[in-house]
């Protein structure tokens, strides 16, 4: 899964367009509520700066409907973020005034040490189609492509796939920040060192069965959290109140549990549970070992799940965590997800590879700020389970092999 990299580049008087992924939560006002995804690829901007070349980055940001500039949705924060961010570069971040097929003037004045921002590219219904026309008019800005945009690497819109390839024979190349994901959800899961523990967490069993059945056999223990537990649990014949089941799953999730046996896989499902009557942080509360009670909702795990959990997981030399053990927004069903994260914490401080993702894990870890604490956490949502789910991604194929 190897590929040749920014760094391999000579790019001295050289346009490199990299493709980031700078989709991130706005607030009402539209100022960024999370810079993690853009401060991710300031490290492969400053390598083109550096030494001597100019970048043209594009991104997506949010869901406008391919109808042209809306106010809403574009680049503007994110261009004043980057300028912040790179200092040295700051009076030389441009965004265009154009839509992104049609920025040619910009892209050809861009002179060595500065970075044209394109508009949202989703502003075009060609990004979203795939469309090779819309490509074709981007291949010309530079000399070079990066792909550096993990978190929308499992889509093949055009800036994804058909960019790339219109580009060649131009070098085509991975940026740090996607080399780092492939390293760790690629390389690392491919071969862990045992035991290797996987948590999965988060709402929906549908979500993440994918990953579940594609883990199983490769994975020493599963850690099963979030109300997903529930559907198991149910099909285990244990008692779960008004918690949320899928139904429609149980017999599924029969299935995957015997399946976990057949191939050696452990998994452990929480043996209490942190309850509550209603869905709200004042709610009334409970702990139920074991079965929960007719109008009670199993909310977060229970401390007795925490600390089986947190033994499990102290014994494990690779770790990939995906998804909350509960309503972690909402207090105090956030405190398994919090012990889980302390265990996982402690195991990469004795040496263990630790690896998280998805979009709540790595927003929780954020606002903590415990991301640091992690070998990795990952920014891709989706991007990051299909990973875990063995897909192979098509907007790798063109990038150059190391």
């Amino acid at each position: 899964m190897a590929k040749k990299t920014i760094d391999q580049l000579d790019v001295r008087g050289k346009k490199i367009f990299i493709r980031a992924d700078f989709n991130v939560p706005q607030h009402d006002d539209g100022s960024i509520s999370d810079d993690r995804r853009i401060r991710a690829t300031i490290a492969t901007i400053e390598s083109v700066l550096k030494r001597g070349g100019s970048v043209i980055v594009a991104s997506h940001l949010g869901r406008p409907e391919g109808k042209g500039h809306e106010p809403a949705y574009s680049m503007k924060a994110v261009a004043q973020r980057l300028r912040e961010l790179l200092a040295d570069a700051a009076s030389k971040v441009h965004l265009s005034s154009e839509l992104p097929s049609q920025a040619h003037a910009q892209a050809a004045a861009l002179k060595v040490g500065e970075v044209l921002l394109l508009e949202n590219l989703r502003f075009e219904k060609g990004e979203k189609k795939g469309d090779a026309q819309f490509a074709a008019a981007m291949a010309k800005y530079a000399d070079a492509y990066c792909n550096d945009a993990f978190g929308a690497s499992h889509r093949n819109d055009a800036s994804m796939l058909a960019l790339p390839l219109a580009m060649k024979p131009k070098p085509c190349v991975a940026g740090f920040l996607l080399a780092k994901e492939l390293k760790f959800l690629g390389d690392t899961l491919e071969h862990a060192r045992k035991p290797f523990v996987a948590i999965l967490g988060g709402a929906k069993v549908s979500d993440k069965l994918p990953a579940l059945e594609h883990m199983i056999g490769k994975v020493d223990s599963i850690i099963v959290g979030g109300a997903m537990a529930y559907t198991f649990l149910l099909a285990q014949g244990v008692a779960v109140g008004a918690s949320r089941v899928e139904k429609d799953l149980v017999e599924k999730a029969k299935g995957i549990l015997d399946l976990a046996t057949s191939r050696g896989t452990k998994i452990m499902l929480p043996v209490d549970h942190n309850c509550g009557r209603e869905f709200k942080a004042d709610t009334k509360k409970n702990i139920f070992t074991g079965a929960i009670a007719d109008g009670w909702m199993g909310l977060d795990i229970g401390p007795h799940s925490a600390k089986l959990f947190a033994a499990e997981i102290a014994k494990a030399k690779t770790v990939i965590w995906n998804g909350p053990m509960g309503v972690f927004e909402m207090l105090p069903f956030d405190a398994g997800t919090w012990a889980v994260a302390n265990a996982v914490i402690q195991a990469t401080t004795s040496g263990a590879i630790t690896v998280a993702g998805g979009g709540d894990t790595a927003a929780a870890l954020e606002i903590a700020g415990l991301s640091e604490q992690l070998s990795h956490v990952s920014t891709g949502g989706g991007a990051s389970l299909e990973m875990l789910e063995g897909k192979k991604f098509e907007s790798l194929v063109p990038l150059d092999e190391a």
